[in-house]
């Protein structure tokens, strides 16, 4: 039990439908998506009559990194943390990695540009050990989403 988070790349593609399962066959993007991702890619009917290709891959996850998700809240979901999944653009991916990026270069700037959240089983509030891992291995995330093509989409998510 307690705070857990994911970063989450989607792409989203057009695909025309045939009876069955016929049409994965014949839908060049999404051989070639399913080829990378497997099972992740999706397909999704929509009121047209035609149809939808979804991929959707989790490209990182924290647990308890209550600074990033409280980051996440403020500055993608309009300040209302109730785990819905967010929209993050590609801005603000770069924005939180410099962000990690200039608190690990420097401890002390942690409370003023990444402050630790309480809450209900959200881990240390302390400026120690564990908070500067969570914030190399964000960074890590982050430089990831960063080197995806700029057609893949991020969206954040959080459970607890």
């Amino acid at each position: 039990m307690g705070l857990d988070q994911y970063l989450y790349a989607k792409k989203m593609g057009l695909a025309n439908k045939l009876e069955g399962e016929h049409w994965k066959k014949h839908n060049q993007w999404f051989e070639k998506i399913s080829e990378a991702v497997g099972d992740d890619a999706k397909y999704m009917d929509t009121a047209f009559g035609g149809g939808m290709v979804a991929v959707e891959m989790k490209i990182g996850q924290w647990r308890k990194a209550n600074a990033i998700h409280q980051w996440f809240v403020d500055n993608c979901q309009g300040g209302e943390d109730d785990c819905r999944e967010a929209y993050v653009s590609r801005e603000k991916v770069t924005e939180l990695r410099d962000l990690c990026k200039e608190v690990l270069a420097d401890h002390s700037k942690a409370d003023d540009l990444l402050p630790t959240q309480e809450g209900f089983f959200f881990g240390s509030t302390e400026y120690d050990q564990w908070y500067f891992e969570d914030l190399e291995e964000t960074v890590k995330i982050l430089d990831n989403a960063l080197s995806m093509p700029d057609e893949w989409d991020f969206a954040y998510q959080s459970s607890w």
